[in-house]
């Protein structure tokens, strides 16, 4: 496929990242500061995008790199987008639901992504074209798949927080639909959207996201069959709010969430 040279390239920096911050983890060696906008930072956060950038910088020197902690770098229309750790506050907490998420972009569209979470045990992966995957690597994987569910009311719902909906003036219509759903559970960042890819999970969906939240599991959703767009139907990470779906159940829960405001 004519991403697989990045695609490994990835998961071989994956790797590096995952021995640095999983050591860090269990050992609990790292200093916490709070950003400007009050959200923590540890010291394995900035490693670990170190550590991106620099196997980046030395393979694919033409590139461009945005990352969270550091910033953009380059002009190219190939850029790498980097989460060095999405879920610090988990990650700083001692809970395992935090990952390192490693996207390449090309002409504005996400073609490689993977999403590594060591203190899970587990990896997804995906690239344009390829199928998504999970596993502990390419010789030793499982293809995705998301779920056939087509009613609200057989789905399950997984979001992070309530706070943002309300900061939308939108939680009236999310609490809405969360009752309408099968299941509801916080399975949070990453791991929502991993578990959709799966057909564990039906709905993702998030009002407030950067990025570099997102880059990574655009692939991997949409590869697994299912779709990720902003929460007024535009594909991909760019619109700044998250929706994934099994794609069955995406135009309804749309509707449902422009339906009803507080």
């Amino acid at each position: 496929m004519a991403y697989d040279d990045d695609l490994r390239l990835t998961l071989v920096i994956a790797d590096q990242v995952d021995s640095m911050t999983t050591r860090a983890f269990k050992e609990r060696t790292f200093s916490v500061d709070t950003k400007p906008d009050t959200t923590l930072v540890t010291d394995a956060d900035r490693e670990a995008e170190r550590i991106v950038r620099a196997q980046l910088q030395r393979t694919r020197p033409r590139d461009s790199i945005l990352g969270e902690e550091y910033g953009t770098t380059g002009h190219s229309s190939r850029q790498w987008i980097v989460d060095p750790i999405d879920g610090t506050h988990n990650f700083v907490r001692g809970v395992p639901v935090w990952a390192t998420l490693i996207a390449l972009v090309e002409d504005g569209e996400v073609v490689v992504g993977v999403v590594s979470a060591p203190a899970l045990g587990r990896r997804w992966w995906a690239a344009k074209g390829g199928g998504a995957w999970t596993g502990r690597s390419l010789t030793s994987a499982k293809r995705l798949q998301v779920s056939g569910v087509s009613r609200i009311e057989d789905a399950s719902l997984s979001y992070s927080s309530l706070g943002g909906w309300a900061e939308r003036m939108q939680l009236r219509a999310f609490l809405a639909l969360s009752e309408e759903c099968w299941r509801t559970r916080g399975y949070g960042d990453f791991w929502s959207y991993m578990l959709v890819a799966e057909g564990a999970v039906d709905i993702a969906t998030e009002p407030e996201l950067e990025v570099y939240d997102m880059a990574a599991l655009v692939p991997i959703v949409t590869e697994a069959g299912g779709r990720f767009t902003s929460l007024h139907g535009a594909a991909g990470p760019w619109g700044g709010d998250a929706l994934a779906t099994n794609g069955h159940l995406h135009d309804e829960v749309i509707t449902r969430l422009r339906s009803v405001s507080d």
